[in-house]
């Protein structure tokens, strides 16, 4: 079923604000929630609602707490999130890391002590619609084992680079393993197989199917042994900057909390070629269009123009959602 865009906001509002979020922070959360969901990423949208409302009662999101300064090295900053929603502290730092790139061209936040930050793509817009690039990541609990291995020992760490373009925001928001976990109950919820394999079963096979891969909590690594490696270099890395938890320590807590996460702005306004540099960009998403597609039909297009489009349908038609998960949002 399809819901207007406004009503999802104001039901988000209500039942936000009923768990102790109000004013200004109950409305950019509600947005942020329900533009997430408004550009077809409906895992970490409506989807991802239910649990957020549950991590504020099981203490694992402290409401009154807010991301604060804790030390300055002229372009980049620590800051600590001191638990408090990871949306709205994801938001501030992005904020901030757009400040710190107006002043110095580049801007890097590193944030520790925050939750899970929801969609990640919102921040990315957010750095384009301020002329800047966006390059940002986190870590998470261990839920995908290194390559080679069967224990959960890496995170599946969600990178985002936004690049701004007059035709719309580049945008790639990626986890390091081929599903998320959202995904993944999403598929197990409608009762489809995942495209291409995503995980290991219980026997220690490659599997399509997400009902085996939830079971066994055995992620794949996207490349393999690539996305093993760059999974752990980004925890170390989000880790070292802020001063906080790597992926090994989030683990010790009974909830995924407390983690570490780095916003990097860089600002485009401030290079002299310009001009040169949008061209370059506009030549080489066309010739990337132009491609012969695979899929009759199906035009090849870059990372995030898929979303734009789902966008403008979602605003004209209503935005999809799942009936079970919007019903008990109005029963909340």
């Amino acid at each position: 079923m399809r819901v207007p865009y406004d009503e999802m906001v104001r039901e988000f509002v209500r039942v936000l604000t009923k768990h102790g979020i109000t004013d200004e922070d109950a409305a950019l959360s509600a947005k942020l929630f329900a533009d997430a969901s408004l550009e077809g990423v409906y895992t970490h949208g409506l989807n991802r609602f239910p649990k957020f409302i549950d991590s504020i009662k099981n203490g694992s999101v402290d409401v009154t707490k807010r991301a604060v300064l804790s030390a300055s090295f002229g372009s980049l900053e620590r800051w600590d999130g001191q638990q408090g929603p990871g949306n709205l502290n994801a938001y501030r730092a992005m904020e901030r890391a757009i400040e710190l790139a107006k002043e110095h061209t580049v801007g890097v936040v590193a944030l520790k002590n925050t939750n899970h930050w929801m969609r990640p793509g919102n921040y990315g817009h957010l750095a384009c619609d301020n002329d800047c690039i966006g390059i940002l990541w986190t870590n998470t609990i261990p839920n995908m084992p290194a390559w080679g291995g069967t224990e959960a020992k890496l995170g599946n760490n969600p990178l985002v680079v936004s690049i701004p373009y007059e035709g719309g925001t580049v945008l790639v928001d990626v986890a390091m393993s081929m599903f998320s976990y959202g995904k993944l109950e999403k598929y197990k919820r409608e009762g489809t197989m995942c495209p291409v394999d995503g995980g290991f079963d219980t026997k220690g096979n490659m599997t399509r199917d997400p009902a085996e891969i939830l079971k066994t909590h055995q992620v794949l690594p996207i490349g393999y042994w690539k996305g093993s490696g760059l999974s752990l270099v980004l925890d170390l890395i989000a880790a070292m900057l802020s001063g906080g938890n790597t992926t090994h320590e989030v683990g010790s807590y009974p909830y995924e909390t407390m983690l570490s996460q780095t916003f990097i702005a860089i600002d485009l306004s401030r290079f002299p070629d310009r001009e040169a540099l949008e061209a370059k960009v506009d030549a080489t998403l066309k010739d990337l269009q132009s491609s012969t597609s695979i899929q009759e039909g199906v035009a090849v297009h870059y990372p995030g123009q898929g979303m734009q489009r789902t966008r403008a349908e979602s605003l004209e038609k209503g935005v999809l959602v799942d009936p079970g998960i919007w019903a008990g949002v109005l029963e909340a």
